[in-house]
């Protein structure tokens, strides 16, 4: 079920750094919480950032942590990821999600809504 919309991603250099973003109808996006995954070929979709509704907490993996920045604006119904220092093994494709909680956001079985998914691709 995809409502969200997604926007960004492309191919870059190792080191580079990329922007996506992802909107969805304001009464989605009102959920508490927003989070970005993604999935490389052959692997598992695994948690990437998450945010809570009001900004108050960010949550990240360890393989981004330091590199990526999560952040949402509510009243453009907003959630961008900031990548930076991207390394090969950041390619994949991205999806956001909206989540009615703020509890358990690296799950992504939390996660009621899903972007369309955007692919990152990153040279070396």
């Amino acid at each position: 079920q995809e409502q969200l919309v997604q926007s960004g991603g492309g191919l870059v250099q190792a080191g580079g750094s990329l922007r996506l973003s992802c909107t969805g109808p304001r009464d989605i996006f009102s959920m508490s919480g927003m989070g970005w995954f993604r999935q490389a070929p052959g692997k598992e979709r695994e948690f990437v950032a998450a945010i809570t509704k009001r900004s108050d907490n960010t949550l990240y993996s360890d393989s981004v942590k330091g590199r990526f920045t999560i952040s949402r604006d509510n009243a453009k119904s907003t959630v961008y990821l900031q990548m930076n220092n991207l390394k090969p093994e950041d390619a994949a494709v991205y999806y956001c999600a909206a989540a009615p909680f703020n509890n358990n956001l690296d799950w992504d079985r939390e996660y009621d809504y899903w972007g369309q998914g955007t692919q990152v691709t990153v040279s070396s």
